[in-house]
């Protein structure tokens, strides 16, 4: 396998699909000429050209409504907000749209299309830069929405999401576009709507996505050398989000925490909580514990992000809470 970085591997994966497609294309805010904010399209302007290759306006609505209408016209585009934050100036699009033209059309319309960015803190950004949608999306039926947490999940699930008939949010980082990982050399598509077990553990499970996950990896290092064994479960798809491998951990380890870079309230950690409790109660040892950010607008000061945002350090108090040790 080869090392590559997660920009690297989602440019590899778009690359990919629109060698194999030539109805698939990208278009977004300095996607071409810059090579994406973030460096996520570099090259891709050179090998494709500007008409599979679109710097678009400053105008989120507009350039996302002609993304939906290139789908419904036969085409697979690829949409990159500059960050997620400014996907809610082209929401309806998403949200009355995307996500209902397939049933309001009788099945007559498929919306294929992708929209993909960074999502979640990225360090001094301020309160209106630093926000997770995922809930809200996932919230919405007809949208599948997926969290990668490294580079080999990125690119097996960003090619499953081009090549879906229905449209797919794909949340990234900006925090994780420098990370390194293993990659295939070859093809290779990961299923959408599968969760994977990162670490094997017998104790207490732990279930999370996207960035925020590395803290439950410190946590579960920690909490080894104390000998306390956790399951850690990387969700990488929240819409729609595998159930039963939470369900079968659990069953094993009878202790839950949900670790989520989201305010508390009617978050993904919310849902999984209700539905262990009304599937799987009789397994439960100890109250399911959440981990959330703080339920405040994301501050600007670096001692005040420390704190509002999930740590290692709050995994394993809430990992000894539910195992009753101090």
């Amino acid at each position: 396998m080869k090392v590559i970085q997660f920009r690297e591997a989602i440019a590899e994966a778009m690359s990919e699909e629109m060698r194999r497609d030539e109805s698939v294309y990208l278009l977004g805010e300095e996607v071409a000429e810059y090579n994406g904010a973030y460096k996520a399209s570099k090259g891709m302007l050179d090998e494709f050209g500007p008409k599979r290759v679109i710097d678009t306006p400053i105008a989120e609505l507009g350039f996302s409504g002609i993304a939906v209408g290139s789908a419904m016209n036969g085409n697979r585009p690829i949409v990159e907000y500059m960050t997620f934050n400014f996907s809610l100036v082209g929401i309806d699009q998403i949200i009355n749209n995307a996500a209902k033209m397939r049933q309001m059309s009788g099945g007559q319309f498929n919306i294929p299309i992708v929209f993909r960015g960074p999502t979640g803190s990225a360090g001094q950004l301020g309160a209106t830069h630093s926000q997770s949608f995922e809930n809200w999306y996932a919230n919405t039926p007809g949208l599948k929405v997926i969290v990668p947490s490294n580079p080999y999940d990125a690119k097996g699930l960003l090619k499953a999401a081009i090549r879906d008939d229905d449209p797919v949010i794909f949340m990234e980082s900006e925090q994780m576009y420098g990370d390194k990982g293993e990659v295939p050399e070859g093809e290779y598509i990961l299923p959408i709507g599968v969760a994977d077990i990162k670490i094997e553990g017998t104790d207490v499970t732990v279930v999370s996505f996207g960035k925020i996950i590395k803290e439950a990896y410190k946590a579960a290092d920690i909490l080894k050398q104390q000998g306390i064994f956790v399951e850690v479960i990387d969700l990488r798809t929240v819409r729609p989000l595998d159930f039963e491998t939470i369900f079968n951990s659990v069953k094993k380890t009878n202790r839950l925490v949900v670790l989520e870079e989201a305010w508390p309230f009617a978050s993904i950690s919310s849902e999984i909580a209700f539905q262990v409790q009304e599937k799987i109660f009789d397994y439960l040892d100890a109250p399911v514990q959440r981990i959330t950010t703080a339920d405040t607008p994301a501050p600007f000061s670096p001692v005040l992000l420390e704190e509002w945002l999930p740590n290692a350090n709050d995994v394993v108090e809430a990992v000894k809470k539910v195992m009753y040790v101090s």
